[in-house]
């Protein structure tokens, strides 16, 4: 199996369980690990024939910046969704980050790995 790998996408989203955080947007970074199989690009040179990420990057930057999650379960499960069942990878490991969620932490974040049988 192939990777293909975006780091540190950067999207506004509404998330949180707090009234405050209801009416704030707030940053997220993914970072995806996208299991494909690139051989046929490779022989071909034609973005037809792989996964087109800057495409990806596109829909889940539509999606996340429509959606109002309450947690970031929610949201990186509804992304792994994007990932497998609209751009046709095998496999894909997610980790949805929440910069600056939890006092005195950089970071908090999720990670997840979903499988094509995953969404049958």
């Amino acid at each position: 199996m192939d990777v293909i790998c975006l780091r540190e996408l950067k999207l506004e989203t509404l998330i949180g369980t707090h009234a405050w955080e209801r009416k704030l947007r707030q940053t997220v970074l993914l970072d995806l690990e996208i299991g494909v199989d690139i051989r046929q690009a490779a022989i071909s040179d034609q973005l037809a024939d792989t996964l087109d990420y800057s495409r990806l990057a596109q829909r889940l930057g539509e999606f996340v910046s429509k959606a109002e999650f309450q947690l970031i379960e929610a949201l990186a499960e509804a992304c792994a969704r994007i990932v497998i069942t609209e751009f046709g990878a095998q496999e894909v490991r997610l980790a949805l980050h929440k910069p600056g969620a939890v006092r005195n932490a950089s970071d908090v974040a999720l990670c997840i790995q979903r499988k094509r049988a995953d969404y049958a």
